[in-house]
């Protein structure tokens, strides 16, 4: 209790200041203005109010979360941050204006006693509004750098691609028609067009893609890019309703890819195909950006992602590239991955085809914890195995980097600006930046663990070099119809036929079908199903397919020349299906691996139309 004649205290103006900074307002209400200290507290007020309705209500939180993946929302919280420092720095100097001016006010002010005393904690009071000060701007500052190394990452990665890389590809393409000769390839910088061909004088302008709209389908083509090709092209295709994602993995052997009708490309090449290997399209169009739709700077991806989706049959509008040194420095930057390797990886050649700079790679089958360079190696790795296996290994990498990552992992101050950096200098798309918040909110309900992969591999999806041509020049031609058909169907196939169709077309048995049951059309029933299964099954022209010891009853499987040993998979399959032993034969003239000859009481399987 104060003495008869003592006056209160006064307030301190230090105290105020701190009050104000927890929140405006409350260094006004201790210095006895409560007017003032409501006027300042009220946008706060405000401000919380907003906030808990927005936390409350569970789209509205997603949809604000993912918002700051969007450059204009980046903008705007750069603006609003500045705003709210100025009008909290405001309501501090105000609530420690208030309380000094009373300490001057009051009946202290006056006299010697105690002077010295004051003005000591006048310049302490003083110095730690100043240092209130300094951590509140500091606070703000941080929060600032956070929304421009944002800002700053999304529009260097959605800015298009840098003039180094739109024509910088030369990839490696060789005529098919001169397989069987290495000097007749022909580099896609230099090849022209046919002459009765004439280039258009201007560039064609670009059909006006349909944004998407976060609903639809969503197709985006993800191409790795190195020094000298399109070494990976890999198409995600993402459905918003189910949720789910497939994705297909296109070999860069893939020739007679076609183009859409309506270029002039298509026009300038025979057939309306791209003849060489399609990693070498990119350049290819790049030296003749006439021939393309939209501006010369984006005639390489706008190629590969036109003749791709004509190709699979689905319109591809996006279109992401990953610098494979880039990828390497983030990988490493992120910590590392964690890699399921489900079969061992050998390459005595890695990652050239000689041995001069050449290192022994060997990545046993177990849960692997990679940095950079083997993670990018396992991707990559293609001598002492196929192109489809590292296909499936591109896609396993990727999966698991978008597993083991998450917001937290980006905004780690200690890794922020690097990360950024790489990122910015690794990864360009021309996907809108202010839809990234829509992609980024649904690639966190996708079920990565439902995942639909394809890869186009023969004899299922295409048809692969003579073994004479192979020896010079490698080649695939694509069965545009049955992969339009799965790529239709991709979100209906189970996943487990997908692993099969996969496992067979890695076998790449020749299975020929005869028909000994004496119904017609059996035969032919039973190899479209095998081939519906991923085996390259037929019925052979050779006596019309039927078998040569007549009708029998059951169905005879036949396995030639030690296949049964190179051919596990499909010994199984065909054991489960036709539920009869398996029988060898030596018969070097047998130009199939496996003959199956139907019988009256072989079954009857109906693969799907297409």
């Amino acid at each position: 209790m104060l003495d008869r004649g003592e006056v209160p205290r006064p307030p301190s103006p230090f105290a105020a200041a701190v009050l104000s900074f927890v929140f405006p307002g409350l260094g006004q209400l201790y210095a006895g203005r409560s007017a003032r200290a409501l006027a300042f507290a009220a946008p706060g007020l405000l401000g919380l109010a907003l906030l808990a309705g927005i936390v409350a209500n569970h789209a509205t939180r997603r949809e604000l979360l993912f918002s700051v993946f969007s450059p204009t929302v980046l903008q705007l919280l750069l603006l609003l941050d500045g705003v709210v420092l100025v009008y909290r720095l405001v309501a501090v100097v105000d609530a420690y204006a208030l309380a000094r001016a009373a300490w001057r006010a009051g009946p202290w002010a006056g006299g010697t006693r105690g002077a010295r005393r004051r003005a000591w904690l006048g310049t302490l009071s003083a110095a730690g509004v100043a240092a209130t000060v300094l951590v509140l701007v500091l606070g703000h500052v941080a929060l600032a750098r956070y929304d421009r190394i944002g800002y700053d990452t999304i529009t260097g990665i959605t800015g298009g691609l840098p003039a180094a890389q739109a024509g910088g590809v030369t990839g490696s393409p060789v005529p098919p028609s001169a397989a069987a000769s290495a000097t007749a390839a022909v580099p896609p910088a230099s090849a022209t067009a046919p002459a009765s061909s004439a280039a258009p004088a201007t560039a064609i302008p670009a059909a006006s893609p349909v944004p998407w709209t976060g609903t639809g389908r969503l197709n985006i083509l993800l191409l790795g890019l190195d020094e000298s090709n399109t070494d990976t092209m890999i198409v995600m295709s993402i459905d918003p309703a189910t949720r789910q994602i497939a994705m297909f993995s296109i070999s860069y052997d893939t020739i007679d890819v076609p183009l859409p009708p309506s270029w002039p490309a298509a026009s300038a090449l025979a057939g309306g195909v791209y003849p060489y290997r399609v990693n070498g399209l990119w350049a290819w169009a790049a030296a003749h950006p006439n021939l393309f739709p939209g501006p010369a700077s984006s005639a390489g991806p706008t190629a590969l992602m036109g003749a791709l989706g004509q190709m699979l049959g689905l319109n591809i509008d996006y279109y992401v590239t990953v610098d494979f040194a880039g990828f390497q420095q983030v990988i490493n930057t992120l910590g590392g991955v964690t890699v399921n390797v489900q079969v061992p990886v050998e390459d005595y050649h890695y990652p050239t085809n000689t041995s001069q700079g050449a290192i022994k790679l060997y990545i046993p089958a177990t849960i692997q914890h990679m940095d950079g360079a083997q993670a990018l190696a396992y991707a990559r790795s293609r001598h002492q195995t196929s192109d489809f296996d590292r296909a499936a290994r591109q896609q396993r990498v990727i999966l698991s980097v978008r597993q083991q990552t998450n917001l937290a992992t980006f905004l780690d101050p200690t890794r922020l600006d690097q990360l950024s950096a790489e990122l910015r200098s690794a990864v360009h798309t021309n996907f809108p930046g202010d839809q990234l918040p829509a992609l980024a909110s649904l690639a966190t309900q996708v079920n990565v663990h439902h995942l639909h992969s394809y890869v186009f591999a023969p004899p299922y999806y295409a048809t692969q070099c003579p073994p004479a041509a192979c020896l010079t020049y490698y080649w695939l031609k694509p069965n545009v119809p049955a992969i339009q058909a799965a790529v239709q169907q991709a979100f209906s196939t189970a996943p487990s036929l997908l692993a099969e169709r996969q496992a067979l077309g890695a076998e790449g048995a020749t299975v020929w079908v005869l028909n000994g049951s004496g119904t017609s059309g059996k035969a032919s029933a039973v190899a479209s199903y095998l081939a519906h299964l991923g085996m390259n099954a037929q019925v052979p022209p050779i006596d019309g397919g039927r078998a040569p010891g007549g009708v029998q009853a059951d169905t005879t499987v036949i396995f030639y020349n030690g296949a049964e040993t190179r051919m596990p998979e499909t010994v199984r399959v065909l054991r489960a299906l036709f539920h009869v032993p398996i029988t060898t034969a030596t018969d070097p003239s047998m130009q199939a691996n496996v003959v199956v000859t139907t019988g009256t009481t072989t079954p009857t399987p109906s693969a799907p139309p297409g």
